[in-house]
């Protein structure tokens, strides 16, 4: 199951923008043209599926940060929208690929209406629809209140109504399989916005030996998830030869695993001095977490970065390249950059050309992109 596109409407300096996902999507430009928003809008669609929509909606600084602060109509309402469209094998598609969309709206909240604090980010409205020719809505929700089609295609209403902080996507569970599978997949992406490497950081400290088949989002797991692969996989081939372009003649030692998993990287002017991760620079570290995340045992099906680049010298973007080309064999993956070295090199890997940011109007928007939401140069 993939992401087929995204739809942002009035999210920081997003207007309103709808655009198509491919494999590998990659988007490159300066800085404050609203990359990151890109980014953030879709880990939002995420939160809507963990049930932290609002929550991190108020850490951004609450709705009032977060709104589209340009011009508006009056007539326009100050919300935010994001919907997003996925290519799917549901349960009861019987093995046909469908279209699900899913939909969520935001805004301030009216506690005439709903159970509401004043400042706090309202949900409200929900759907997810399968688009055809006879289009079949799963779920709706408008306020409090909200509907799910069941097994046998009725329509069941909810004994008790929704909380304004909680999305129907996060609480029916169990309700319907469509539901249920559409949920556990945006749940299931991950983003990389980054990983600390003060002296406290969670890549720094020890890890437990628990089987990691995929990489936390703070990297705390990294030294389990390497562990994984060479003894549980016992495959680490990508990550070796990464490593070797990264810093020929380097040497990345697993242990085997006691109490804590470890590993130790050995540099070829210092052969008799490995260095473990209290000790690695800041982007030795930060490139390792991203191999971790890139090339982990159980990948999961969306991948995103937000500019990985940070900390890493120039000359480590080719292998870096080289790890995103070989996850997006087995995920998908969207790399949000302003190096133009890093989008070049992954364009030379994979023949995939990047998407530039760029501001329209005093909007993100992206070169190319016709009002219908297609690129012009696509076949």
């Amino acid at each position: 199951m993939s992401l087929s596109d995204l739809d942002i409407a009035g999210y920081r300096s997003i207007r309103a923008i709808r655009f198509p996902l491919r494999q590998l999507t990659v988007l490159v430009g300066g800085n404050g043209v609203g990359k990151t928003n890109l980014y953030r809008a879709l880990e939002l669609v995420h939160g809507a599926a963990t049930g932290d929509l609002s929550m991190a909606i108020a850490r951004e600084g609450g709705l009032a940060s977060a709104i589209w602060g340009g011009k508006r109509r009056v007539i326009d309402q100050p919300r935010l929208r994001f919907e997003v469209g996925l290519d799917a094998l549901l349960p009861s598609s019987e093995e046909t690929s469908v279209q699900p969309r899913y939909a969520v709206e935001v805004g301030f909240g009216d506690s005439k209406y709903q159970a509401v604090f004043a400042h706090e980010p309202q949900i409200k409205s929900e759907s997810l629809i399968l688009p055809g020719r006879r289009p079949v809505t799963l779920l709706e929700r408008k306020g409090p209140s909200a509907w799910y089609r069941d097994d046998a295609g009725k329509r069941r209403q909810l004994d008790q109504p929704l909380l304004a902080s909680e999305t129907a996507l996060s609480a029916l569970r169990g309700t319907l399989p469509e539901l249920d599978a559409v949920r556990h997949l945006i749940a299931s992406w991950r983003f990389y916005h980054g990983f600390r490497t003060d002296q406290d950081a969670p890549l720094r400290r020890p890890s437990l030996a628990l089987t990691a088949p995929m990489l936390d989002a703070d990297g705390g797991n990294l030294a389990a998830v390497l562990a994984t692969l060479r003894h549980i996989r016992g495959d680490t081939v990508d990550i070796d030869q990464t490593i070797d372009r990264a810093f020929p003649g380097a040497r990345l030692d697993i242990p085997p695993p006691e109490r804590d998993a470890s590993f130790t990287l050995t540099f070829p002017d210092m052969p008799q001095r490995p260095f473990g991760p209290a000790e690695l620079s800041d982007g030795t570290l930060q490139f390792i977490a991203l191999l971790g995340a890139l090339l982990a045992y159980r990948p999961p099906p969306f991948i995103a970065l937000n500019e990985p680049e940070a900390s890493l010298h120039t000359d480590l973007l080719p292998a870096l390249a080289q790890a995103i080309a070989r996850a997006a064999q087995r995920s998908q993956v969207w790399v949000v950059t302003h190096s133009p070295i890093l989008a070049e090199a992954i364009a030379d890997q994979t023949g995939v050309e990047p998407r530039r940011v760029i501001r329209r109007d005093g909007a993100t928007w992206l070169e190319g992109l016709s009002e219908i939401g297609t690129f012009t140069d696509d076949p």
